[in-house]
């Protein structure tokens, strides 16, 4: 959520901030805006479009500048308007973006006001703009750290004074910020992927950083738990951010590109992967998983439907029991705490402020035993868990999630055969199966993309729908819930999942003509019981979409459509027919000309509440 690119240089970085504010894109937004200073005067461009009008602004103003800073903002206090729109200008002097949430905004905003302060925006930034503008005297790092000890709340901004050229401080608290370091210049920015191109050597702030940067030089101040600032060296990296990774190819859109990239996300994911061993996970996971005696999963939206997969896999094959909590909700509840659990957290950004938080929660109560599943190596979750597994899907841009989930699914089923291993329920013979079954993914993952001129042959009749069903039981029953949630996502067609045993508890008054059924029916132990369950759908007149496997006896009929699998695949079933149904809801996006990218009031990266 929201993107930030700042900078300091001898050249003008407009061109940078700009490309680097299309790079955020995929984190969703409804406003964007730059600010430069041109000579001693603060210049500034924003617009509720997209960055590429902001763009043709920009050059057709001639803008241009040395030091900068840029946003996309996705909305929270006002709505998507240009005087809402960052950067924020006060007193003339101070130009700040921020993301986050400042949470006693009101009472900060009735004090300003108070004082004269005439406020023309609705946001809660403007009020930090302001504070800092108040406690300016020549020195804005001072400012900066006066500000934000009036602040409750989450944020990273990026800001700096037209009394100061070439001179940019940046905060983060909740929210993530890397400083890039180029030669001759510096900058800041949500994420590494904004600097693609220019920089590859990025220092990632802790929790409370201050950041104090010119062209030439960079400092970064510690918060003490007294409040105080120490200067201090962290240390820098080395990270290839994926510059190819915003080039669509072939694809019409980046969540198709994805879709297609998964063979290759799921066999980097594995690369490397030559037994089943508790080192995957860290060196001191040996030690970590030895005393386990449960597991308690968090995560959010897609990271959730992963977990609730991997609990199949852990209680059926693993056969250790295993608890999976929504993050936002486990983090403010009252539970018991088991310092015998391990505590895996479940991101594709690593950087989910709810995951985060309840992570944080659970070691609070003593459970230290952490593993994060994530797909970016140097964010705050990896960082703050003792192991860890890094998911190697490469960058992903579309908001609705699809290579991140499978290869999510890919190291859960790792971490279930490694305790399965551990606990004595997993022998030489079933390892080497498990692993060739792994391992033959990619290829059984390139045939099930073969179908898509089949599903988009239904793709344009559920073009014409206003809602949907999705069945699942067992081990796809979660699968069926990320069915939905894509289709939800990105064509706004309304659609829930169930179980499939759970029609004739409530759902089934909803089925009749209109309302297309899908249905995950793999043929395994339930096959019957779901077969069962689909003919309750058809005595009411309901429509059926069956997704099948290639040894399932299951005809097509004039009321039940079924596209099967090329081969059954056992307990990796999951990973393979979750694809279909993402090339579902893409192509019924597709069919009703919705933003498939970007739908509308979702971001990729949710680092606030």
């Amino acid at each position: 959520m929201c993107g930030i690119v700042a900078g300091a240089s001898l050249r003008d970085i407009v061109p940078v901030m700009l490309e680097g504010l299309r790079r955020l894109e995929y984190r969703g937004y409804d406003s964007c805006g730059v600010a430069v200073l041109k000579g001693s005067k603060i210049e500034r461009a924003r617009s509720v479009a997209r960055v590429k009008d902001l763009t043709e602004q920009v050059v057709a103003d001639g803008m241009q500048g040395t030091t900068g800073i840029a946003h996309t903002r996705w909305a929270t206090h006002g709505g998507p308007a240009v005087m809402n729109a960052h950067p924020h200008i006060a007193g003339g002097r101070i130009a700040l973006v921020h993301n986050g949430i400042i949470e006693n905004y009101a009472e900060l905003k009735a004090e300003l006001i108070a004082e004269g302060v005439e406020m023309t925006s609705q946001t809660d930034t403007e009020v930090l703009a302001h504070l800092v503008n108040r406690y300016y005297e020549g020195n804005l790092l001072e400012a900066v750290k006066k500000a934000l000890a009036r602040v409750t709340g989450a944020y990273a901004i990026a800001v700096f004074s037209s009394l100061e050229p070439g001179r940019i401080v940046g905060a983060r608290q909740g929210s993530p910020m890397v400083v890039g370091l180029g030669q001759e210049e510096n900058f800041i920015a949500s994420d590494a992927m904004a600097l693609a191109g220019v920089t590859d050597n990025f220092i990632y702030l802790e929790e409370g950083d201050l950041v104090d940067l010119t062209a030439s030089a960079v400092h970064v101040y510690a918060r003490g738990v007294n409040g105080q600032y120490a200067q201090i060296e962290r240390k820098s990296v080395c990270i290839q951010a994926y510059s190819g990774a915003a080039d669509l190819g072939p694809y019409r859109h980046y969540m198709q590109k994805e879709i297609f990239e998964q063979p290759r996300a799921i066999g980097d994911t594995l690369e490397g992967v030559a037994g089943i061993s508790p080192t995957l996970f860290g060196a001191d996971a040996q030690e970590v998983f030895s005393g386990v005696r449960r597991i308690l999963m968090l995560a959010c939206g897609t990271s959730y439907y992963a977990a609730l997969t991997a609990k199949y896999w852990l209680e059926a094959i693993a056969g250790i029991a295993c608890d999976v909590e929504i993050a936002s909700e486990y983090r403010y509840r009252v539970s018991i705490a088991d310092p015998d659990a391990l505590v895996v957290t479940i991101s594709q950004s690593g950087e989910t402020a709810d995951t985060i938080a309840a992570l944080k929660h659970a070691v609070s109560l003593g459970m230290t035993k952490t593993l994060a599943v994530c797909n970016v190596a140097q964010s705050a979750l990896v960082r703050e868990s003792r192991l860890s597994y890094i998911t190697r899907a490469g960058v992903e841009i579309g908001v609705a999630s699809t290579k991140a989930f499978t290869t999510q699914l890919a190291a859960l089923y790792l971490l279930t055969l490694t305790l399965a291993k551990l606990r004595g329920r997993l022998d030489e013979a079933r390892e080497a199966q498990a692993l060739t079954s792994l391992r033959h993914v990619p290829a059984a993952l390139t045939s099930v993309l073969a179908l898509e001129p089949q599903i988009i042959a239904w793709a344009e009749r559920f073009a014409f729908k206003d809602d949907a069903l999705f069945l699942g039981r067992g081990v796809h029953y979660p699968i069926a819930l990320e069915g939905a949630l894509k289709l939800k996502e990105i064509s706004y067609i309304h659609a829930e999942a169930y179980p499939a045993g759970e029609l004739k508890h409530g759902p089934l008054a909803l089925v009749d003509a209109n309302m297309p059924v899908v249905t995950i029916a793999p043929n395994d132990e339930l096959l019957e019981k779901l077969k069962s369950n689909m003919q309750e759908v058809r005595a009411r007149g309901g429509k059926l979409y069956v997704f099948a496997d290639g040894d399932s006896v299951i005809d097509s009929t004039e009321d039940m459509h079924v596209i099967r699998l090329p081969e059954n695949y056992g307990d990796l079933s999951p990973i393979l027919h979750v694809v279909p149904l993402q090339l579902l809801a893409y192509h019924t996006a597709l069919a009703r000309g919705t933003d498939v990218d970007k739908p509308r009031n979702l971001a990729k990266s949710v680092t606030v509440e």
